[in-house]
């Protein structure tokens, strides 16, 4: 993976409305925007940390819609916050139509509010002339830009999203960072694991403690929140604590152990309730004395193994 300069631009994915029903407005009129029933001007109300203004406006919103547990509001708040002052001017921000082809955005102009819209808080931006259709992603990509959660970073697409805007295309790598892949055969089997865990999720080990966090009825996975992206995650049947599951394609290395513990950092600052522990699960084919001896004092993070089988027969 290329290393990339602060200065260079970042990718997002931006639902504009459930299953897309205002993005003609905002291509029509030249903004991306949330609401999350922040009805009320928020301009000045964006400090440099997010996690200042999380600490301030989740209770605010959680006590209007009793509704919300924490873990939506924590979205919502991180959403807001990211689109509305994470988010850099010349930044690209990528939105599906409801024939999923995405559009693309680049930001021009800082944080506006539009009182009695439907979206009310806002970034100006250009529409790109280029569209990008469904199957000019590779699979990976397109797997985190159909996550059904409103806000995705893309931040590990940057290559391939430079070259789709710039029409060079791009041919992906088959590589993934602190994660060994023994063989392309290996890595198609592997890159479905996600779905398969999600899809079986009640005869996993998991299914009988917890459930997958759900969102709008959608099941979430590859949940961004600020600073990471969550493959899975889950909550207690009773609600006393939060799951992150991390999946890594062949060999983990004990890198992923920060990983996880940055995750759990974060989800415990921007997600988790009053009294609501917070535990991680890595899972891979397999480790190695390092993770071994990484993850020894480490009481709050378990390492499971997957294996891959597969049967040909004849009738």
């Amino acid at each position: 993976m290329t290393r990339r300069d602060e200065n260079d631009p970042r990718f997002y994915r931006l639902r504009l409305g459930r299953n897309s029903m205002f993005a003609e407005q905002a291509f029509r009129e030249g903004f991306v925007g949330v609401d999350f029933d922040f009805n009320l001007d928020m301009t000045g109300q964006f400090p440099t940390d997010w996690r200042e203004f999380n600490k301030k406006w989740r209770p605010w919103l959680m006590e209007k819609h009793p509704e919300y547990s924490g873990v939506s509001a924590g979205l919502a708040c991180g959403t807001l916050w990211q689109v509305c002052k994470g988010v850099k001017v010349g930044d690209f921000i990528l939105c599906p139509d409801d024939t999923k082809t995405f559009r693309v955005a680049e930001v021009m102009g800082d944080y506006q509010y539009a009182p009695d819209s439907e979206l009310p808080h806002r970034r100006p931006v250009r529409w790109l002339e280029i569209t990008i259709p469904r199957e000019a992603l590779s699979d990976e990509l397109w797997r985190s830009a159909k996550v059904p959660m409103t806000w995705v970073d893309l931040k590990d697409y940057a290559d391939e999203l430079n070259g789709l805007i710039s029409g060079r295309g791009f041919r992906p790598r088959i590589s993934v960072d602190d994660t060994e892949v023994e063989n392309v055969m290996e890595f198609a089997f592997e890159s479905h694991l996600e779905d398969f865990i999600v899809e079986n999720w009640s005869s996993t080990i998991f299914g009988r403690d917890y459930d997958i966090f759900t969102e709008n009825g959608e099941k979430g996975t590859q949940i961004s929140v600020t600073g990471g992206r969550l493959d899975i995650l889950a909550v207690k049947k009773d609600k006393s604590e939060l799951l992150v599951i991390e999946l890594k394609r062949g060999r983990a290395s004990d890198v992923v152990v920060g990983q996880m513990l940055r995750y759990i950092s974060l989800v415990e600052d921007e997600l988790a309730e009053s009294g609501q522990s917070v535990r991680g699960v890595i899972i891979a084919l397999s480790d190695d004395s390092n993770i071994r001896a990484a993850l020894r004092y480490q009481q709050n993070i378990q390492f499971m193994r997957y294996e891959v089988k597969f049967n040909l027969i004849t009738d």
